[in-house]
């Protein structure tokens, strides 16, 4: 239930401060005053859209709060523990818009967002307005009032769900179909470069020996050459330097004996003639090794020029082309297990098809169930609210037949295969037709309330607004809407705004709104009608006008009584 309101810059509202009570709480005032102001309020606390427009001139934001006395019981607290929230009996919610475009949402001081704000605030709040008149005519909407009124709306949930779940299968099913069609398309290419990778027999690193080896084999003839003469002048020649280097280092050794500072020479000398026999020895193996291979040289270049081919399709170095060729398998691997996938979701959706046609189809069977006490309902309150002989019907299209598959692909929706539509006859000997096509502004407000009604008893939500439900109506039809409304607090906290008397004497908590100038600034506010002789002036205003006459204050005393 709402306790407390409070708003500041809001419009032409400076502060005000309101506590509403249990019951019907009534709102009247002249037009313009700012009744709708405040629902616009109310609505921002239900995740309405807010606007800068919306400040008070000359402030820099304007504010919202609103106090909630919850039920222990009540499925909000659900949420808001769900959500992270502490909750108990008591819920504020405020809500800031400044002109920067910052919009401040706290709910029981932390803060949240406009997704949270929403999903909580449709718990607690219902307006019911000209907005909600043309959401009836929306055929659309029926579907989700037929099943609140029979208490479907888990069942549509669960179908929901369930349906949900096979589309993302079908959504994961036609994605693997593609992967796989161009899979196919590309195999016998993949095929192909595996081949020609695994046919070159690439070894890692041979590339850098191919090519160390080719310039050895295009400087053959130099390089024997080189080694040759190095051999022939270390060590074949007749003044080789090792022959040479002989007689020096035995030299060294007789005279090292008579001076010792020679020993170091002597084994320098001696050192050297090793260095230098293995380096002659090492000449001449290499220059055995040495070879002029014209042919050889052609087979390397032929390699090196394969490797270069390979490297220009599939990869800078020889690590990166034998990567790809593993990829390409994993790939030609991958669409196997992708075609294996593929099985196991048909199989999966085949089994989840024949459960969605029989949930849809019982579902379906339940709503024309529903639809016969619907009707009998809505026509008995409308019967109350002076519409009597009106005929009103819940039109079903015929449920397809024919393989589930079909069905499932060809005519379900999330909601089951109904799309169930409200007719009406308001004038007896009158055909049936869309409620569109012959409901008035009046007749509109009769529906919906009627509907209000008979939902009454099994919605969860604690406060409903109605926004001007005398739309249209007026005399004795307004009487009984009033005591509709009365009876439909006994329910629900009613906040209603109200031009007509008939309803306004029906509250049990009366509120004025006004507007007045303040330093010379326009602002509205609101104020409850505390004594019975405040709410006989009121009444009598709205049955005679602003000039009120001694018969209108008796008429209202007697309205009132």
């Amino acid at each position: 239930m709402l306790v407390q309101l409070t708003i500041s810059n809001f419009a032409i509202i400076g502060r005000l401060e309101t506590h509403f009570t249990p019951g019907l709480n009534i709102m009247t005032g002249e037009t313009g005053a700012g009744k709708s102001i405040i629902i616009n309020a109310v609505n921002l606390i239900l995740g309405g859209r807010a606007s800068t427009d919306l400040i008070r001139s000359g402030e820099e934001e304007a504010r919202v709060e609103a106090l909630f006395e919850i039920p222990e019981e009540h499925p909000v607290n659900g949420l808001l523990s769900g959500l992270g929230f502490s909750w108990g009996r008591e819920l504020l919610i405020g809500r800031t818009i400044s002109r920067e475009g910052r919009n401040r949402i706290t709910i029981n001081g932390n803060t949240a967002t406009l997704h949270m704000l929403s999903r909580i605030g449709i718990m607690l709040i219902s307006i019911s307005g000209q907005h909600e008149n043309q959401l009836l005519l929306r055929p659309e909407n029926h579907i989700y009032l037929l099943d609140d009124f029979g208490g479907l709306s888990g069942h549509r949930s669960r179908l929901k769900e369930t349906f949900n779940s096979y589309q993302s299968l079908r959504e994961e099913s036609r994605k693997l179909e593609a992967e796989i069609k161009s899979g196919d398309e590309r195999q016998e290419l993949m095929r192909f470069q595996k081949r020609e990778i695994e046919m070159a027999r690439l070894v890692p690193g041979e590339d850098r020996d191919l090519e160390e080896e080719r310039r050895r084999l295009r400087h053959a003839e130099e390089l024997l050459q080189v080694v040759n003469d190095t051999y022939q002048t270390l060590y074949e020649r007749d003044n080789a330097v090792i022959s040479a280097l002989v007689p020096c280092l035995k030299a060294v050794e007789r005279e090292a004996e008579a001076d010792r500072r020679l020993a170091g020479i002597k084994d320098a000398l001696s050192n050297a003639r090793i260095e230098l026999e293995e380096a002659a020895l090492e000449l001449r193996e290499l220059k055995g090794a040495i070879t002029i291979d014209p042919e050889a040289l052609e087979k390397v270049e032929e390699r090196i020029q394969l490797i270069k081919g390979l490297k220009r399709k599939y990869g800078s170095t020889i690590e990166e082309i034998l990567a790809f060729k593993d990829n390409l398998s994993k790939r030609v691997d991958g669409l196997e297990e992708k075609r294996r996938e593929l099985k196991e979701i048909a199989i999966r959706m085949e089994k989840m098809v024949n459960d969605l046609h029989l949930q849809a189809l019982d579902l379906s069977e339940e709503r024309k169930a529903v639809a016969k006490r619907m009707e009998e309902a809505v026509e008995e309150e409308l019967g109350l609210l002076d519409m009597v002989g009106t005929l009103f019907r819940v039109k079903f299209d015929e449920t397809p037949q024919g393989d589930p598959g079909a069905l499932v692909e060809g005519h379900l929706r999330a909601e089951g295969y109904d799309q169930p539509e409200f007719m009406l006859s308001p004038n007896i000997g009158e055909e049936l037709k869309p409620l569109s096509r012959v409901a008035s502004g009046g007749e509109l407000s009769r529906i919906t309330l009627a509907l209000k009604t008979i939902l009454a008893r099994t919605a969860s939500v604690e406060t409903v607004v109605f926004d001007e439900v005398d739309s249209g109506i007026g005399g004795a039809t307004a009487e009984v809407v009033g005591e509709k409304l009365r009876a439909l607090a006994r329910y629900h906290q009613i906040l209603c705004i109200t031009h007509l008397p008939q309803i306004a004497s029906k509250g049990n908590t009366h509120f004025l709104v006004s507007k007045e100038v303040v330093e010379g600034r326009t602002q509205t506010t609101i104020s409850k009608l505390e004594k019975e002789e405040e709410r006989v002036k009121e009444i009598a205003r709205l049955l005679g006008g602003k000039v009120v006459s001694g018969k209108a204050l008796a008429h209202a005393r007697e309205m009132l009584g």
